[in-house]
């Protein structure tokens, strides 16, 4: 389970870097794609809740987050090594 939940972050950035190219935002443009993506989920959790959403949806909009999240980490990792600020 482990291998597939890896497997469906690391093509979900995939297909984020296909569209968005490669981005190289400061930690305050992270941290608003990365809140706008969790919102995402809670929206997912209500419509659960309330019978006009999936599971399915729920978990790709989690798998969503993961992406964000390392593509945030690989961008901290790239301005620490380049020696860039990440704000």
């Amino acid at each position: 389970m482990i291998d597939l939940i890896e497997k469906q972050i690391r093509e979900e950035r995939e297909k984020q870097d296909k569209k968005f190219g490669k981005q190289d935002h400061d930690a305050y443009k992270w941290s608003t794609i990365l809140t706008e993506e969790v919102g995402e989920v809670s929206k997912a959790i209500l419509d659960c809740e309330f019978g006009c959403g999936s599971i399915e949806s729920l978990r790709k909009e989690l798998i969503q987050v993961a992406a964000v999240s390392k593509a945030f980490i690989e961008a901290i990792d790239k301005r620490v090594k380049n020696e860039k600020s990440i704000f």
